[in-house]
């Protein structure tokens, strides 16, 4: 294996845009570009975490956006808490994908799509930034509908409401200032914790959480058909394509290195208890107000939910419900909104930096502002199909979850890639898993949109097990089970080699080479990505159409 090794960042000539080279001026602090210097003691440790501190929060607390408010509140108000142990089933499939991209962001200096586009050729590549397309702007309209259900809530006009949204959410990403915009996104995530005065003035039964929490059981009296589709759902919300990309380029963009990656694993460990948190938070509340309620068993949306809570629970948490429900639409909005324009601008060659002002990276702002006036507008539209939208986010959001987990994989055992970085072989087994699980839930997830009549307990329970027997073909034929050169070396470099390793520039890297296994999970990964995509949008359209 050659070690590309840079004395200095600055040579890193893959970086794409040379606003990607600099000092790291985080909202909580800088961090000099020439700063090479040991962290000793732990005042100087604090001040580098402080100032690292940013795209692991922003991207796990834009994760609880307004599709996870409906989510999580609809799975205490028609279940309980019986599936609060789903969400610690998610934290290490959340921090195993999350912490590959931040690798790949720290150590290449390019973003997802470029990579894929790169590595896997033209057809992926423009796959991949076209699926994240259509994706992220159904995405962006769920969360004006959660802002506007959280303003009929509180009284305001719904009109004014979306609309000065919109313009705050633009103008957040407009100064030409990183840092300005992380302050803002990090005084979101601050927001988010006003669930938690919610969940104390409810108060729900605590040994009922604890049991809840730790002990997996399906809800009693649930059809195992519905449960499923509920369960896929949390996971579809809590785990999305557009965090991947989103992750990896801000990390980029704010001109983290890999002699940062320990202080952002930490920063990513922190953003992913604050989604715990607050996803716990709002299942115990929900279950605990509608508990023998006419409403439990009967979930409609978010702004009921807060409707609920204001009639059982009190004015207070009901104002609360809805101003956490907006916070969490604005950064979900923006964040998403990011991850498209830094793809599109990765893969075109665009300037694309919240260092650089609208006027300096035209097309990169014109995407994110097209983004979000085109949603904003869709929701104040009279007669806009706003239900079949966000189903339909929900839907896309299954089917092609499973190619950016695939592809995430492959380019973190890339060695032209990530060279001493790539993936242990334990990772590879555990992310392999993950990867069978989300296909198996995307599949259960297609038949149930294309034949809801024909979906039921048989059917699910035959797709998981078909699913287990056909992963287990595949991993043999692949040798996903023997010692692999990649997945098996144990890397023995030392820690300075380690920070200052860099991607060498694109076009001198080495053609990618594929396993059989990859080449097994790709031609896999095709059929079904053209069959199921092509089944879903038919249907989708023709609902529209009969709408």
């Amino acid at each position: 294996m050659t070690l590309h090794v840079h004395p200095s960042e600055a040579t890193s000539s893959a970086v794409l845009d040379e606003a990607h080279i600099g000092h790291i001026r985080g909202a909580l602090g800088t961090i000099h570009h020439g700063d090479h210097g040991p962290r000793t003691s732990f005042k100087h440790r604090l001040q580098t975490l402080l100032a690292i501190l940013g795209p692991g929060l922003i991207v796990m607390v834009g994760d609880n956006d307004a599709g996870a408010f409906g989510t999580y509140t609809q799975a205490g108000q028609n279940y309980g808490t019986s599936l609060l142990w789903t969400l610690l089933l998610l934290v290490p499939v959340l921090y195993v994908n999350q912490e590959m991209v931040l690798r790949l962001g720290a150590v290449t200096g390019v973003g997802h799509a470029r990579l894929i586009l790169e590595r896997f050729g033209k057809f992926w590549g423009a796959f991949s930034v076209i699926d994240l397309f259509l994706l992220n702007a159904l995405t962006i309209v769920t969360e004006f509908i959660g802002i506007a259900l959280a303003l009929s809530y509180l009284g305001v006009s719904r009109e004014l409401g979306v609309a000065l949204s919109a313009v705050v959410i633009m103008a957040a990403v407009s100064t030409g200032d990183f840092r300005r915009f992380e302050r803002f996104a990090l005084a979101l995530c601050a927001g988010s914790l006003l669930l938690v005065p919610i969940f104390i003035m409810v108060h729900p039964p605590m040994t009922e959480l604890a049991r809840d929490m730790f002990v997996a059981q399906l809800p009693k009296d649930g059809k195992l058909s519905e449960v499923m589709l509920l369960i896929i759902a949390i996971v579809g919300t809590t785990i999305a394509p557009w965090q991947l990309f989103f992750q990896q380029s801000y990390v980029i963009d704010k001109r983290i290195t890999p002699r940062f990656i320990r202080y952002e694993r930490i920063d990513l460990w922190l953003g992913i208890v604050l989604v715990v948190i607050g996803a716990a938070a709002m299942m115990a509340f929900t279950a605990a107000t509608f508990a023998g309620r006419p409403e439990f068993g009967n979930f409609v949306d978010a702004g009921a939910v807060a409707a609920g809570i204001g009639q059982y629970a009190g004015r207070l948490p009901g104002v609360l419900f809805a101003l956490a429900l907006i916070d969490a639409s604005i950064i979900g909005a923006s964040a998403v909104s990011l991850s498209t324009a830094y793809a599109l601008g990765d893969v075109m060659s665009l300037k694309h930096s919240l260092h650089r002002k609208p006027a300096d990276a035209k097309g990169f702002y014109g995407v994110y502002f097209a983004l979000i006036v085109i949603s904003a507008g869709l929701v104040l539209t009279p007669g806009a199909p706003l239900g079949l939208l966000t189903n339909a986010v929900q839907t896309l959001a299954g089917v092609l979850l499973p190619s950016a987990t695939v592809f995430l994989l492959l380019l973190c055992n890339d060695d032209a890639v990530l060279g001493p970085w790539v993936n242990t072989r334990g990772m590879n087994l555990f992310t392999g898993a993950v990867v069978a699980v989300l296909v198996m839930l995307s599949i259960i997830l297609t038949v149930s949109v294309l034949f809801p009549e024909a979906t039921n307990e048989t059917v699910i329970l035959s797709i998981l097990g078909g699913g287990v027997a056909v992963t287990f073909i595949v991993a043999l034929v692949g040798g996903a089970f023997r010692r692999g050169k990649a997945s098996s070396r144990r890397h023995t470099a030392k820690r300075h080699i380690l920070d200052s390793w860099r991607m060498a520039p694109l076009d001198e890297l080495p053609p990618p080479a594929l396993s059989t296994a990859s080449r097994v999970w790709m031609g896999a990964l095709r059929a079904y990505l053209i069959l199921a995509g092509g089944l879903v949008l038919t249907r989708i359209v023709m609902l529209a159409l009969a709408h």
